[in-house]
C-alpha cells in the first residue's frame, strides 16, 4: 500500500484500498459541493476520476470552492482541479470534460465505464439525465440536493429521495423521478429552511435574485458526506 494511504487503510483494510484504486468515479459539477467530493476521493486513493464542469474559476468562488484560489481565477475549473488533484495524488487518472451536462450532451459520456456517479450539479434537467443514464447503465449514483442559502452544516442527512422533506429541490426531484418510474435514489439533503439573500448584494454574474448565497462550511460538508458514502459503497465497508 502506498504510504499516502496508510492511514485510510488502517480503517478500511487493504482489500478496500485495492477496490478504491481500481475504481473510476464521475463527478458531475466540481463547484462548492463537487469539488470537495473530488478532492476527498483523490485523497482516499480512488484510482480514476472523471470531472465534468464547463465553468471557469471566478472571484465569487473563493469563499467556498476548494479549487478556487487567486492563482486559478480565470482557469477552467476542470484544469484547476486536475492541477491540484495531481499535486495530491499524481497516480490518480483525471479525465476532464469541459462540458455543461444536459440531455443534448449526454451521449458524449459512457456511464458503463464508471464505478460510481456523483451528481453535484444544480440544473434539474441535467440531474434527472444523470440519474436516468446511471440507472440504465446499472451504476450507483448519489445526488446532492440544495445547499444554497443555508448556514447549518450539521443539518445534512443521507436519505432516499422519497424520504426527504422541506428541501425545494428535493421536492421537484421526487415529482420528476416518480414520473419516470425511479423507485429509489440516495441523496444528501438538508431540512434547514433556506434564508433569503440580502437585497442589493450579488456575485460576479450580476444576478440579484437567482444566484443563492453560500459559505465555506455548508457545501463543503455536503461534499464530504457524499464522498464518504461513495467510499463506503465502493469498498462495502460497514461498522
Amino acid at each position: 500500500m502506498r504510504e499516502e494511504f496508510v492511514r485510510t487503510g488502517m480503517l478500511f483494510g487493504e482489500k478496500a484500498m485495492e477496490k478504491l484504486a481500481a475504481s473510476r468515479v464521475a463527478v458531475f459539477g466540481i463547484g462548492g459541493v463537487g469539488g470537495h467530493v473530488a478532492e476527498a476521493l483523490a485523497r482516499s486513493g480512488v484510482g480514476a476520476l472523471d470531472l465534468i464542469d464547463n465553468d471557469r474559476v471566478a472571484p465569487s468562488n473563493l469563499n467556498r470552492q476548494i479549487f478556487a484560489v487567486q492563482s486559478t481565477i480565470g482557469m477552467l475549473k476542470v484544469d484547476a482541479a486536475e492541477q491540484r488533484l495531481h499535486d495530491i495524488n499524481p497516480e490518480c487518472s483525471v479525465v476532464k470534460h469541459a462540458a455543461f451536462f444536459m440531455p443534448d450532451t449526454a451521449d458524449g459520456f459512457d456511464f458503463t465505464q464508471y464505478s460510481y456517479v456523483v451528481d453535484a450539479i444544480d440544473t434539474v434537467t441535467g440531474k434527472i439525465e444523470i440519474i436516468m443514464r446511471a440507472a440504465a447503465a446499472g451504476v450507483p449514483v448519489i445526488s446532492s440536493m440544495g445547499a444554497g442559502n443555508k448556514i447549518d452544516p450539521t443539518a445534512f442527512e443521507v436519505a432516499d429521495i422519497y424520504s426527504t422533506s422541506v428541501c425545494p429541490l428535493a421536492r421537484v426531484m421526487r415529482r420528476e423521478l416518480k414520473k419516470r418510474g425511479v423507485e429509489s435514489l440516495k441523496v444528501v439533503y438538508s431540512k434547514e429552511e433556506a434564508l433569503t439573500p440580502i437585497s442589493g448584494l450579488c456575485d460576479d454574474s450580476g444576478s440579484r435574485r437567482s444566484t443563492p448565497g453560500s459559505n465555506a462550511f455548508v457545501p463543503s460538508v455536503a461534499g464530504l458526506i457524499i464522498a464518504g458514502e461513495v467510499i463506503r459503497d465502493i469498498t462495502g465497508f460497514s461498522r
